[in-house]
């Protein structure tokens, strides 16, 4: 091996050090994005099993025996919870919550933009990226425990 041969060998590993650095970077931010988006997932499954006991509605209980959720108040209620359980983290932005109520059934939409940590620093990256999660919940009556 002749010292050209070793100059160009020398030229080629912080080149690949760039790229495995890059791919790193890549890596970590599609994690983030996940956990972020499992996140939300976790705060719309919450606040729709949340909103389907606490929105309750008493008159149609005590009037027929059925178990309803009442319209009035769940957005709010829901949008409340989903905030509460991301207050602590300062990754996301622009959180929209949707709540359909029908009949027994709660459905919590939520969007939102969640941060990349490494993207921002390479040409072209986005330092947001796009999230959305769903979760339905249902109201049913127990059982009484024999």
């Amino acid at each position: 091996m002749d010292d050209s041969d070793r100059a160009s060998t020398l030229l080629l590993f912080p080149a690949a050090v760039l790229v495995v650095f890059v791919l790193g970077a890549i890596a970590a931010d599609m994690a983030s994005v996940f956990l972020g988006e499992r996140d939300l997932a976790n705060a719309t499954a919450a606040a729709a099993n949340d909103t389907a006991t606490e929105a309750l509605a008493n008159a149609a209980f005590y009037r027929g025996g059925q178990v309803q959720v009442a319209d009035t108040g769940a957005q709010e209620l829901a949008a409340e919870h989903v905030r509460q359980a991301l207050a602590g983290s300062n990754r996301y932005r622009n959180l929209q919550v949707e709540v359909s109520v029908a009949s027994d059934r709660v459905t919590v939409r939520a969007s939102g933009e969640v941060r990349r940590l490494f993207a921002p620093a390479l040409p072209g990256g986005s330092g947001w990226a796009a999230i959305g999660a769903t979760s339905t919940a249902r109201a049913t009556e127990r059982p009484p425990a024999r």
